[in-house]
């Protein structure tokens, strides 16, 4: 028995295995699940192929086995590490967004559980990678010797089901679910599934082996915004939306310094009023300016630059697919910041308030701040200051294309990560090929979440 879908009058409408009907609405991006998501990327893909010509050689990002080495190299040398210094060893700046993130939830599980076994930070990698052998004696059939430490690092510790009681460790009670037994379960038993990861079959690889691979969960996973962004972000949005020429005051490069080093040094940093939102705008710019890669991706480079060749019509909606193939992390932190762009654009303009006294705008248009923000956003692979400086401020066709794409992106903040019927039906389409149970799973959750 399988799912079915119709499209009648531009609405796309699915049938569940159990006789519900589903209409696909506009959703969140990261609403999706990480399964989902992951298939998102390719469909996006497929999609920018085939409806706009953007005159390059496109390909998706790759972060997943990147991300599985570095956390093995994490591990190696946490082992050699006998002593908690971390002086040498950066927490924010200049290492990738990936590192960043996973070290922000070490420091969160040593925060949860300081006084647990795992005191020293090789146990509590090893306690946080240990979900890579459950998953290989759980699934013996997959062959593939590369667990997925990516999707065990972004689902740990994150339930979305806080009534869910922690009876045992959270590594002992998580594990494979085979795609066969999905519709053994009723709408009430399903929820169990918040707290599990899914095993995909190799056996249905066929030409989307790569995304079999890996065990992916059938459910949201948490927001991949690293701490420091999101500090900044929101004491940003508390005490700066009045501030004139916000992102391009100066600032105090010793106070920006102490507050680098304490993030760096992975303390818990504390930013209130007290705290010059010139020094917090600065610091955020650095740490976006520091990525070893910039934050839209060295893969994506020529083909969002070369969206601003399209037909005005067309723009958008290439920008918004190329969203969709960065990675989680990438997009998660993109998101974010560009709420927060986008509420400070809100604010540009004189006002008047409620007892109609003036409101000095900040004068930071969505101009003014992709001027500012998209050469950090968006540029080539650099090997020093001297080079990125040339690549990214002195080709003028190039650097008026980067900040029309950053400029556009603020503007369309409320839409651009909302993903469209037809694109989620592409989405379920391409799951229906490989794992319909998945699909009515799927399904029957929009549609609770609906109801």
């Amino acid at each position: 028995c399988m799912v079915e879908a119709y499209n009648q009058k531009g609405d796309f409408t699915w049938n569940s295995l159990s006789g519900g009907t589903v209409g696909l609405k506009p959703v969140p991006l990261q609403s999706l699940s990480e399964l989902e998501r992951v298939r998102l990327q390719d469909v996006a893909f497929k999609r920018l192929l085939r409806c706009h010509d953007l005159g390059c050689h496109i390909t998706i990002p790759k972060y997943g086995h990147k991300h599985k080495k570095t956390l093995r190299r994490k591990l190696d040398s946490l082992s050699k590490e006998k002593s908690k210094d971390k002086d040498t060893t950066p927490q924010a700046f200049g290492i990738p967004l990936s590192h960043v993130i996973s070290n922000d939830r070490m420091h969160k599980l040593r925060q949860d559980h300081p006084r647990e076994e795992h005191s020293d930070p090789t146990e509590l990698m090893l306690s946080f990678l240990h979900l890579t052998s459950s998953y290989k004696r759980a699934n013996k059939e997959l062959s593939s010797s590369n667990s997925s430490l990516s999707s065990t690092s972004e689902t740990l510790n994150e339930s979305p089901l806080p009534s869910t009681p922690d009876i045992a460790p959270r590594t002992r009670r998580r594990g494979g679910v085979s795609v066969d037994c999905i519709t053994d379960l009723d709408d009430n038993q399903s929820r169990l599934l918040e707290a599990l990861q899914l095993s995909l079959p190799e056996e249905a690889a066929g030409n989307t082996k790569k995304h079999h691979d890996e065990k992916l969960s059938l459910n949201p996973i948490y927001r991949q915004v690293p701490k420091i962004v999101d500090q900044c972000c929101q004491h940003l949005e508390k005490y700066a939306l009045q501030t004139i020429g916000i992102f391009r005051v100066g600032s105090s490069k010793k106070r920006v310094r102490q507050l680098r080093e304490e993030f760096d040094q992975g303390w818990e940093v504390y930013m209130d009023e007290e705290h010059s939102v010139h020094d917090v705008a600065a610091l955020l710019k650095e740490f976006l300016r520091d990525m070893p890669e910039s934050l839209l991706t060295k893969e994506l480079y020529t083909a969002f630059i070369n969206t601003m060749l399209l037909n005005f019509s067309e723009q958008d909606s290439a920008i918004q697919l190329l969203v969709f193939m960065l990675p989680p992390c990438n997009s998660d932190t993109l998101q974010r910041l560009l709420g927060l762009l986008s509420t400070v654009s809100a604010h540009a303009e004189d006002s008047l308030d409620s007892e109609g006294h003036k409101v000095t705008g900040n004068k930071m248009t969505s101009l003014n701040l992709a001027t500012v923000f998209g050469p950090n956003l968006l540029h080539k692979q650099k090997n020093s200051d001297k080079e990125f400086a040339v690549e990214s401020f002195a080709r003028a066709e190039e650097s008026a294309a980067i900040i029309g794409v950053v400029q556009k992106m603020i503007d369309t903040y409320d839409t651009l990560f909302m993903v469209p019927p037809d694109l989620q039906n592409e989405l379920l389409m391409s799951l229906q090929e490989t794992d319909p149970d998945v699909v009515d799973y799927l399904l029957r959750r929009k549609a609770s979440q609906c109801s």
